[in-house]
């Protein structure tokens, strides 16, 4: 898929890698603000298509007591308000049919969650909002079956859909990611890697999802090499008071290095071609 046809997207034909990232969930107006206005910047200095990211509600917990949200509507409008502040496109997660055309109101791009993939309803409800649709892959599915996936989109008349890796369950508690599908999954639609939930891990006894953010850019590195189209990454200037996915997000403070050195991979990847 071309990236221009994505409202407000610069640096599409930068022969980079595309990023989408953001905070895990909206906490507020101020703390995405922050977190986008960074990104932006980043992504200029680097030449990175950057779309920004975030929750407007957090439907898949652990526990009842967990941080779902400040309120669906009051999100949708933060979303918005970053997208026409910093002039970025912007990706939320939808979870039901309701959902897609309400946050089709207000974002560009509608997110599967890797445990809804497989739902063919609401990837037909999000295919007719006519958004680009991206596709998580469940953490129990193979590569080869998000082919299936990918035409339940485009037989519902959108063919602007991608794929996000984000790892697949390695026992009960952990995460592992299968580079060999990643040239796979490319034959579908342009694919992700998603660098921060791939290093989760799920299912603790605590009800609180652990990680391993130490490994953040190893994953990344590895899918630059790989033949990624984007990366897709969770950030927070105080991960560990995060509401959400803390654990395993990416410490704002080094974004900057970090881009920088997989834009420099990327560099030598596309000299090989």
């Amino acid at each position: 898929m071309n990236l221009n046809e994505i409202p407000n997207i610069k640096h599409a034909d930068s022969d980079n890698f595309f990023l989408l990232a953001g905070p895990c969930a909206i906490e507020g107006e101020q703390m995405a603000m922050e977190i986008a206005g960074k990104i932006k910047e980043l992504s200029d200095k680097y030449e990175i298509p950057f779309i920004f990211k975030g929750s407007f509600k957090k439907a898949n917990r652990s526990r009842i007591d967990s941080f779902t949200g400040i309120g669906d509507i009051k999100a949708l409008e933060i979303l918005k308000k970053v997208g026409e502040k910093y002039n970025i496109p912007t990706v939320t997660d939808i979870h039901s049919v309701a959902d897609a055309q309400m946050a089709a109101e207000y974002v560009d791009v509608l997110q599967i969650p890797a445990f809804l993939v497989r739902q063919t309803d609401l990837l037909v409800a999000a295919a007719n909002t006519g958004k680009v649709v991206n596709l998580k892959k469940g953490q129990f599915m193979s590569p080869e079956a998000m082919k299936h996936a990918v035409t339940k989109v485009k037989d519902s008349g959108n063919d602007k859909v991608w794929i996000t890796d984000r790892g697949t369950m390695f026992g009960y508690q952990d995460m592992i990611v299968d580079f060999r599908g990643i040239p796979e999954m490319r034959k579908y639609a342009p694919t992700i890697l998603d660098i921060t939930h791939s290093l989760q891990q799920p299912n603790q006894s605590s009800g609180v999802t652990g990680g391993k953010p130490e490994l953040i850019e190893t994953i990344a590195r590895a899918g630059i090499a790989t033949g990624v189209d984007g990366l897709f990454l969770e950030t927070h200037p105080d991960p560990a008071n995060a509401k959400s996915d803390g654990a395993n997000m990416l410490d704002i403070k080094h974004l900057d290095k970090l881009l920088y050195n997989l834009t420099a991979i990327r560099k030598t990847i596309n000299e090989l071609k």
